[in-house]
């Protein structure tokens, strides 16, 4: 009988692993010989690996259990109560979701008195109030801030238990109140001094600085009375310390009354509206693809910078390697020495980084939680499992940065190797057929992501596209070495040393280009976007045009006299054109109710399409060539007005028109008509409104509608616009209801003047207050320096790693060179050759590959947006000049720094034979 296979198998295993034992003990061994580039390959994945365990580590810490969260917020309370609706509700076990038991829910809007809750709760309950997320305005100079207040019994344990005291005391008056750091901060003051409120009605000390767990930003909190205006609406609970256990009794007994009950664990009772049909949490696909492939960049990033410190270290060790071969060692046996050193560093650099960023996020825990989170974390957690993947994926990033360098290895001449000669690598059109093909698989997959919308398909191809870029570079890089023939001897040589080292230059030179690919792309995309939203953009009123409009608390009832305002304006503003504005409203109106008034379109002047029949080309075709769907106004992005009621005094103002239009519109006003700015409205001079009378129940609002004489106001802005005249309003049974004041200004009034105004009017009228400015500046200006900045810093970092290996293998070279009679300077300009040829190669191929990959996703999106319905304005490929202009410095910077950081002596060696 044959013997079975396992024997041969467990010989293999055991082969396997003494061979991967030594090539271990040996990578070991050559980290603490070569401790220069060993620092420099840690460096290169520690700092990514601290980065990404400072995250996961002060994710977990600040991800709050349901128990924590509770904490925070009730403090040493068992359960907090809301009283949310006047009917019976249901709701879940945590109190996060309510429903109504039977029909629909309804809000509670009456203020709850302490009674009641006394009576809803066990013998021996003590209860305190709170009130969260109030208003609590003040006046900053002739500025009104308004912050997160929060009123609260200082003198209850209960309520005193959120909040910890930080310096001075407790507010014990309604007119002390106690800040927070971010707040006192805000409003300059310090514990002793005052705050005015912003109706000038008294002032408040501050007594006291506190902090809210929940809460770390600017808090203000307030003592029970401190706000005597303060009304029914705001988010108000109930802390309630219980005499036992809360028990299911309880807590039906609370709903039946439309309190919701929430405690620091699960409530007894609690349902759950789909308890039919349980769900899995699963995460978002596309979120993952899109978090796997952004990954998956940055780890490309990380070997090729990494690689070139592989590839250096294969070329020092060649002798050594070659003794291994000599030695009865096969391919395998090369590879994997090579490869352990992948192995041994991508170890160390992912222990390091893991020990400085769970250091460094422990360290900066109170930091992140009061700058970042806004709310103090849990426990101290250190989510084992991410950390294990940021470790494992740190070295498997060390086992393909040492890859190619190791099939390299594999590959050498015995006899060349033991000579010490090294051999020019081959051209081999196999990399490049792959590197084109993937580069235009990954063009034509980038196209198809972004004309479907498919984020993670775009990613897919950016990422195929880069790897053929990759595969690419090292044949590009021998061509380009043909070119030196016609240059003098530095650049010669830097380009032979770049063609005849591959393995090292190729790496760096792919860095340098997909981080510059990454963000000319990047910034061509923000910036076109800019530019199309600046184009897309349409103002509400004319620039410079001011809106005041009522903000006191009432909101109802007449405006002050027009020449008082007038008065006041025309002091901090220099001008009298001063207009009263008014919106319809209810005669009748309820509290809860409104009233929605629109011109109603003719039904021969609606577009005939449904929204599903867009989907074919020649249904959009139509659409786009029949006038009824293409609206003659556009959206606006500014100032937003409602339908007006106005004599035609603020016409002009609010629309922009030429004179003589804003006359004939006023006499139409003046003889009880209305005005409209879309002409599909008009038909013979007659315009239909409709009113929604809305009692703000549950019941249907009722429509009416009404046929009143119209006039189309042309010249203005091209925004829709409906104004009534006061007549028009009586006749469709509503009222004129003061909104404020429009204000025309030759030119658009600074941020202190408006503030000065405001302050102005607060005796007779508080207002807020908006101006219709020009296109806002363009936001984005600081992301594109940002992303130019972080490619430059890649640049220059892979141009000097790369000009640093480079001159530790030419020393022989630079030997020769001073032999031969070759000046000091050489050395300099070498250095500087060198490090041009990695940034100035990469910098380029960057910038023609980021380019080329945004053209092709804007004008995907732009054939996208051309076959939808309606069709959205394309993307101007707009080029950011900025960022170009500093990727075009930083090669300059790379190698200015490589020709001052290097030495300009030439020490001659002397060969032993």
């Amino acid at each position: 009988m044959t013997r079975p296979p396992r024997p041969e198998r467990s010989g293999r295993l055991g082969e396997a692993v003494g061979s991967w034992r030594a090539a271990l003990r040996i990578a070991r061994r050559e980290a603490r010989r070569a401790r220069g580039r060993t620092a420099l390959v840690l460096a290169m994945i520690a700092l990514p690996v601290l980065a990404l365990s400072f995250v996961a580590v002060s994710y977990d810490m600040a991800a709050l259990t349901r128990a924590e969260s509770f904490d925070h917020r009730a403090g040493d309370a068992d359960v907090e109560l809301r009283w949310l609706s006047e009917n019976p509700l249901a709701q879940d076990a945590w109190g996060e979701s309510t429903w109504a038991r039977q029909g629909e829910q309804v809000s509670r809007e009456r203020p709850v008195d302490r009674r009641e809750i006394e009576a809803l709760l066990p013998a021996g309950s003590r209860f305190s109030r709170m009130l969260w997320w109030v208003p609590f305005e003040v006046r900053i100079g002739d500025r009104t801030t308004t912050l997160d207040g929060r009123v609260l019994d200082f003198t209850d344990p209960l309520a005193r238990s959120t909040v910890r005291l930080r310096a001075g005391r407790a507010p014990a008056a309604p007119d002390e109140v106690a800040v927070s750091r971010r707040a006192a901060a805000r409003l300059g003051v310090r514990v002793g001094g005052t705050v005015a409120p912003a109706d000038g009605s008294g002032r408040w000390r501050v007594v006291g600085v506190v902090e809210f767990p929940s809460q770390l930003g600017e808090v203000v909190a307030v003592a029970p009375g401190g706000l005597p205006r303060l009304g029914p609406g705001y988010d108000e609970s109930w802390l309630v310390d219980l005499p036992g256990a809360l028990d299911a009794a309880v807590v039906d007994r609370l709903n039946a009354h439309g309190v919701a009950v929430s405690g620091r664990s699960a409530v007894p009772g609690g349902q759950s509206p789909d308890a039919g049909s349980p769900r899995v949490a699963l995460p978002d696909p596309v979120a993952a693809s899109n978090s796997v492939l952004v990954g998956g960049l940055g780890l490309l990033e990380v070997v090729l910078l990494v690689g070139p410190a592989f590839a250096v270290g294969v070329r020092r060790r060649r002798r050594d390697l070659a003794l291994v071969a000599v030695a009865g060692g096969d391919p395998v046996h090369l590879r994997r020495i090579v490869l352990a050193d992948g192995v041994v560093l991508g170890g160390l650099g992912a222990a390091l980084g893991l020990l400085l960023g769970v250091t460094a996020a422990v360290a900066g825990r109170s930091l992140v939680e009061e700058y970042v989170m806004g709310e103090r974390g849990g426990g101290y957690r250190f989510f084992p499992t991410a950390l294990a993947a940021i470790a494992a994926v740190a070295v498997l990033a060390g086992v393909l940065a040492a890859l190619a360098p190791a099939l390299a290895a594999a590959r050498q001449d015995v006899v060349a190797g033991l000579a010490g000669r090294r051999s020019v690598p081959p051209h081999r059109r196999r990399w490049l057929v792959l590197g084109v093909t993937l580069t235009v698989l990954g063009a034509g997959t980038a196209a198809l992501g972004a004309g479907r919308g498919h984020t993670p398909v775009l990613l897919a191809g950016l990422v195929l596209g880069e790897l053929g870029l990759v595969f690419a570079t090292p044949t590009l890089i021998g061509l380009l070495a043909h070119l030196g023939r016609l240059l003098p001897p530095a650049p010669r040589i830097a380009l032979r040393d770049a063609s005849r080292n591959r393995s090292s230059a190729a790496p760096a030179i792919s860095a340098v280009m997909a981080a510059v690919a990454g963000s000319v792309a990047l910034g061509v995309y923000v910036a076109s976007d800019d530019a199309r939203n600046r184009a897309e953009w349409q103002p509400g009123m004319p620039p410079g045009r001011v809106l005041l409009m009522r903000a006191d608390r009432e909101g109802t009832g007449p405006l002050p006299p027009l020449p008082l305002v007038t008065e006041r304006i025309r002091a901090e503003l220099g001008t009298d054109a001063v207009s009263p504005l008014a919106v319809p409203g209810c005669v009748d109106e309820t509290p809860d109710g409104y009233c929605s008034v629109t011109s109603v379109l003719p039904a021969d002047r609606v577009c005939p399409y449904e929204a599903r029949e867009y989907r074919t080309a020649e249904v959009r075709r139509q659409a786009l060539a029949d006038p009824r769907c293409v609206a003659p106004v556009r959206a606006m992005n500014g100032s937003y007005l409602p339908t007006m009621v106005d004599d035609g005094a603020a016409l002009g103002v609010i629309s922009g028109a030429p004179p003589e239009e804003v006359a004939a519109a006023a006499a139409v006003l003046r003889a009880g008509g209305v005005v409209v700015t879309d002409p599909r409205y008009l038909v013979e001079g007659r315009v239909v409104v409709r009113v929604d009378r809305s009692t703000g129940g549950s019941r249907p609002s009722e429509v009416t509608t009404v046929t009143l004489p119209g006039h189309l106001l042309r010249g203005g802005l091209p925004v829709d616009r409906l104004v009534l005249s006061p007549v028009a309003a009586g006749r469709a049974g509503l009222t004129a209801q003061p909104f404020g004041y429009a204000v025309d200004t030759a030119t658009a009034p600074s941020s202190g003047q408006l503030d000065r105004v405001v302050t102005a009017l607060r005796p007779v009228l508080p207002v807020s207050v908006e101006v219709e400015r020009a296109p806002p500046a363009s936001a984005q200006r600081p992301l594109l320096l940002l992303l130019a900045a972080a490619a430059g810093m890649i640049t220059v970092g892979a141009a000097g790693v790369a000009t640093g290996l480079a001159a530790a293998e030419g020393r022989r070279d630079l030997s020769t060179l001073a032999a031969v009679g070759a000046s000091p300077r050489v050395r300099r300009v070498l250095s500087l050759c060198q490090a041009g040829v990695i940034a100035v190669v990469g910098s380029v191929l960057g910038i023609a590959a980021g380019l080329g990959s945004a053209l092709i996703i804007l004008t995907a999106m732009n054939r996208q947006y051309a076959e939808a319905w309606p069709v959205e304005s394309p993307y101007p490929v707009v080029v950011p000049w900025q960022t170009l202009g500093v990727l075009v410095v930083v090669p300059l910077v790379a190698m200015l720094g490589a020709g001052l950081f290097t030495r300009s002596r030439l020490a001659v060696e002397r060969r032993l034979d």
